[in-house]
């Protein structure tokens, strides 16, 4: 079979192509011969067809995204922004916290263990790639029907592979999400996030400069698995009728994977890289191109230098590969040998592959033969960018409409306390303790708070006790019925959450999973969520640092909900202050902070009770949500509350059960004046927090929220061994106990 080389390309204009086969549209592959001024080759066109997917160009979702940079709010601690393998913050101190939520949908759907477990992975590679050392990790979830028979196989897989692969890196696993609903049955979100803590000096950015330099790739050989992986997997629908996608699933070594990080450091801490880039999506293809078009040169390539698993595997393969635990760094020659040196000590396979040029063109041999010449940016960074149409669906009016305020809600003290019990029962509202119990959420010593809690919080200085906190939230029944609130909703909850543990909120990263981009209904939604999202940052002064957009997530024409899921990065000055959520002495008061309104669109009671949705999101009041914190924060850090817990999705009701059964203590409530106890239990109004109260405080708290103008209602106290409510029901934390912590084991058995 004959070499497709350059040479050979240019006299063969008409040759066909499988351009097609590798997702391009027939105009893109004409505009890539246009680029170029001839047919691609092989080995070209298959670096345009996964850079230019989807997954990797954004270019259905670019002219939304925008709007992250054009309304970002001014902040002194942003350090690195948008564009870059993770966005960075300082923390003070000298500190800079590096951090990024992804996806890893499809691929965990075909192969639940190895899709979950390297989209850790790679998170991981993206944070140590700009310099950091990985210190946490988070991980949002979503499954379809808690009782679906093929939940059983996705969930159990998916948990397996993060707790296997992040439990062997040793990194802690502080946060996320488990969330059921049906719409999710073909389409499961897995994303995973991570955090990683350098000192200002110690940024890494992926660009290859300066003529002569040496690029090396290190980590494991290049295989089969993985071919246009998570690429090509995630850039279009699934459909029954088409073979498995299988083979396209990266597999996983965190073995290799920590002897990667720790090697690496060590490069690092002896500044012997002029650039770096991990290998994730689109492999070499991403890696050689990006950091070329970042730089201010050129790069030659020799591909037959790349030490394989397989032997058999083709240019085109190898540059499509997305096996995982690889690395590329930019390398002055100097430096070659020690970092050679420091790879063989790490029994980390480093193989020089090329090198920087004075040109402009990205330049890769196959055994002296040139298969790839091309303007770099042309690959990495100016593919196309589509003007989707977009339109507001014909059926939104109608969901809106079927408001969830008329649903029939219970007439007795009985039925009050019967769903009660339902709802804490709930897939969506049980303990996830089944889950997170497989994940080592300590390693390390310096995890302060994890999961159930609000936010979970890691030490990053043992002298100062200097902390940062995460939390990530979504609501996919919101951003249905409003994807622009809904959107609003996710930032407020995440930023409400790590407040709740006294830290102070500083950015903003993203995971945003929708449907089809060709369908404009869901373009629509995706363009609604981004404008919510980018006014509610600006106005909360909190920048999206960067993020990822997973399209796509859907079975032939059936969408999931829209899901932007948002992780809110926190800085905490002394992780002993932190204000956990457990109700842990009798005789705690008990505050509700915030208004309480009739708002049950889309909330947990009317999918449980009445598996309904419709009607309107709660309501949105971002100047409510900031006064909210800064009283949690001051509150905590002055030592005026014991106990918080924000009020999201089941209402007061579900905050006080976990915090009730977290610290093994009873509640007696008293429902406030002008509030009836359906309301007050079930309304899912944003913007509120319960707190417990030290009695010696209660004045000073109360003078605070009364100075600030931020609603506090007394509601009761922390007492006894049930929750009371008072002329309605008692409920012993035993049997609220066995409710809630029950359901999820009896779903998997």
């Amino acid at each position: 079979m004959t070499l497709d080389t350059v040479k050979h390309a240019a006299g063969t204009p008409d040759a066909a192509q499988p351009w097609k086969e590798l997702g391009l549209k027939e105009d893109e592959y004409q505009r890539i011969r246009e680029i170029l001024g001839r047919r691609p080759t092989g080995a070209e066109l298959a670096m345009y067809s996964v850079m230019w997917s989807e997954h990797c160009s954004y270019k259905s979702s670019k002219v939304h995204l925008r709007q992250f940079g054009e309304k970002a709010p001014a902040n002194d601690a942003m350090l690195v922004g948008i564009g870059e393998n993770a966005g960075v913050v300082d923390v003070g101190q000298g500190y800079a916290v590096t951090f990024k939520v992804e996806s890893h949908n499809h691929p965990s759907y075909i192969e639940p263990y190895q899709g979950a477990a390297t989209g850790v992975g790679g998170i991981v590679r993206d944070i140590l790639a700009m310099g950091a050392r990985p210190v946490a990790v988070v991980d949002p979830l979503r499954f379809g029907a808690a009782d679906h028979p093929d939940t059983k196989r996705v969930l159990p897989g998916v948990v397996a592979g993060i707790g296997g692969y992040g439990n062997c890196l040793g990194l802690p696993n502080i946060g996320g999400e488990v969330v059921f609903d049906a719409c999710y049955q073909g389409n499961p979100l897995v994303n995973a996030g991570c955090i990683g803590v350098m000192k200002h000096e110690d940024i890494h950015l992926a660009k290859a400069s300066g003529p002569g330099n040496k690029v090396i790739l290190y980590g494991a050989r290049t295989g089969g698995d993985g071919i246009g992986g998570v690429s090509v997997l995630a850039s279009e629908t699934f459909d029954d009728t088409k073979p498995t996608k299988r083979p396209a699933v990266q597999v996983g070594d965190p073995f290799q994977e920590k002897l990667l990080i720790e090697c690496t450091l060590e490069i690092f801490k002896e500044k012997l890289v002029a650039g770096i880039q991990d290998l994730g999506g689109a492999g070499l293809s991403c890696a050689t191109s990006e950091l070329a078009s970042a730089g201010s040169g050129g790069m030659r390539v020799e591909l037959d230098t790349v030490p394989l698993r397989d032997a058999t595997l083709s240019p085109e393969e190898i540059l499509m590969s997305e096996s995982q635990e690889r690395m590329c760094a930019i390398v002055e020659p100097q430096h070659v040998d020690r970092f050679m040196e420091i790879c063989e000590k790490w029994d980390v396979i480093a193989t020089v592959i090329g090198e920087v040029t004075d040109g402009e063109r990205l330049e890769i041999f196959w055994h002296g033969e040139q298969i790839v010449d091309v303007p770099p940016g042309t690959v990495a960074h100016e593919g196309p960018v589509y003007q989707r149409p977009y339109a507001r669906p014909d059926w939104q009016d109608a969901l809106q409409a079927d408001d969830a305020g008329k649903l029939p809600r219970p007439q007795t003290s009985e039925e009050l306390r019967a769903q009660v019990l339902a709802l804490v029962s709930s897939p969506n509202q049980a303990s996830k303790s089944w889950v997170t119990d497989q994940y080592d959420r300590f390693v390390q010593g310096n995890t302060v708070l994890a999961q159930p809690e609000d936010a979970g919080i890691v030490r990053i200085d043992e002298e100062s006790d200097l902390g940062v906190a995460m939390a990530t939230d979504g609501n996919g029944r919101y951003a249905k019925l409003d994807p622009y609130t809904g959107a609003q909703l996710a930032l407020a909850e995440a930023y409400r959450n790590v407040a709740a543990t006294g830290a102070k909120p500083l950015a903003v990263s993203d995971c945003l999973n929708f449907g089809s981009p060709e369908d404009p209904g869901v373009m629509w939604q995706f363009a609604e969520a981004c404008r919510g999202l980018a006014d509610a940052c600006l106005e909360l002064g909190t920048p999206v640092t960067g993020g990822n957009v997973s399209l796509y997530n859907q079975t032939g024409d059936t969408a999931i909900h829209p899901t932007p899921v948002v992780a809110v990065l926190g800085v905490i000055d002394d992780v002993n202050r932190r204000t956990p959520m457990a109700f842990a002495e009798p005789g705690q008061l008990l505050y509700l902070l915030g208004d309480t309104a009739e708002e049950f669109g889309g909330s947990a009671w009317s999918q449980v009770v009445h598996d309904h949705l419709g009607g309107l999101p709660p309501k949105v009041d971002l100047g409510r949500e900031k006064l909210l914190a800064e009283i949690l924060i001051a509150a905590s850090r002055d030592g005026m509350v014991d106990a918080a817990h924000d009020v999201s999705d089941g209402g007061v009701v579900q905050a006080l059960t976990e915090s009730c059964l977290r610290g093994g203590n009873g509640a007696r409530i008293v429902v406030p004046e002008g509030l009836d106890a359906f309301t007050f239990l079930f309304s899912e109004s944003a913007g509120r927090a319960v707190v417990a109260v030290p009695r010696s405080e209660e004045l000073r708290f109360t003078d605070m929220c009364g100075a600030r103008g931020l609603p506090a209602t007394r509601i009761g106290v922390v007492d006894g061994e049930e929750i009371e409510v008072q002329g309605e029901f008692t409920i012993p934390l035993a049997e609220l106990r066995e409710a809630h912590e029950a359901t999820i084991p009896g779903l998997l058995a």
